[in-house]
């Protein structure tokens, strides 16, 4: 699949050329908009995609595993098992939104290249493209989390702060994913990225089962991953508590954050200059 030619970006004049401009700025909204003005003819579908697979996972390990495990860490499994498939299911549909649906938006449709006929720049194309990702993520936790309320598996008052935390993950990894999809040249490229990053993470983020249970390397390296800190940060408000060293984990996903949005920029840049 080869690229977008460029001559019709290069043919811009100056002030609607692509630029790079790291303060964020209103006219991301209509970018924002225009994605959830198009997502809202199949929201269901969308939604029970995203909150099916979460779901299943939380019916069959938490439930069946669970029968068997009993507590782990001194809680019942299905609530550290909750606590985890949440962060995951954060991370999953922000992924796909800002690999699969950005490079169909930006290759493939070139609905980029329209919105950049526009005084619209291209921070602003991407910044819209992140929030709307975040966004759609966000929707698919409070699904997820509604259901464990329903449940009863966790009604801690403290649930109320997970939400603006699982708006900070999708923002991370909608971030992480925006890097990826400047470097994708195909949809082939994504496949990599979720086999080799995102499902590896999952198992090593203590969702599962608990960091204790790897080596001590292991361990040490786990500790620098954006979906560990998410679930050390949102585990402990399951059980109406917080813990100790949330400040650290709150830098982690910010550094994330920041180096990623830094990066998805520059790289963005440099293929559309291509």
């Amino acid at each position: 699949m080869s690229d977008p030619a460029p001559s019709s970006r290069a043919q811009l004049p100056a002030g609607m050329r692509p630029g790079l401009s790291p303060l964020p700025r209103w006219r991301f909204v209509p970018v924002w908009r225009r994605n959830a003005l198009v997502w809202r003819k199949l929201a269901l579908a969308s939604l029970i995609g995203n909150v099916a697979e979460p779901l299943l996972t939380l019916a069959a390990f938490g439930w069946g595993v669970g029968s068997l495990v009993g507590r782990v860490d001194g809680v019942p499994y299905i609530l550290f098992l909750a606590s985890g498939s949440v962060c995951m299911g954060v991370m999953n549909a922000a992924s796909f939104e800002a690999t699969y649906s950005s490079f169909s938006r930006m290759h493939v449709q070139r609905t980029w290249d329209a919105i950049l006929l526009t005084p619209t720049g291209l921070g602003d194309v991407l910044l819209g493209e992140l929030a709307w990702a975040a966004t759609k993520a966000l929707m698919s936790g409070a699904a997820l989390l509604l259901v464990v309320v329903l449940l009863g598996i966790s009604r801690a008052p403290t649930l109320l702060l997970v939400l603006p935390l699982l708006a900070l993950v999708a923002a991370v990894f909608a971030a992480i994913s925006l890097v990826v999809n400047a470097l994708a040249r195909s949809y082939d490229f994504f496949t990599y990225y979720l086999t080799l990053a995102l499902t590896p993470m999952a198992f090593l983020s203590g969702i599962f089962f608990p960091l204790s249970a790897m080596p001590p390397w292991l361990q040490g390296f786990a500790q620098i991953l954006p979906l560990q800190a998410a679930v050390r940060l949102v585990r402990p408000l399951f059980l109406g508590g917080f813990d100790p060293a949330w400040p650290l984990h709150l830098a982690v996903l910010l550094a994330y954050l920041g180096a990623a949005w830094w990066l998805a920029l520059r790289l963005t840049r440099r293929r559309f200059r291509a």
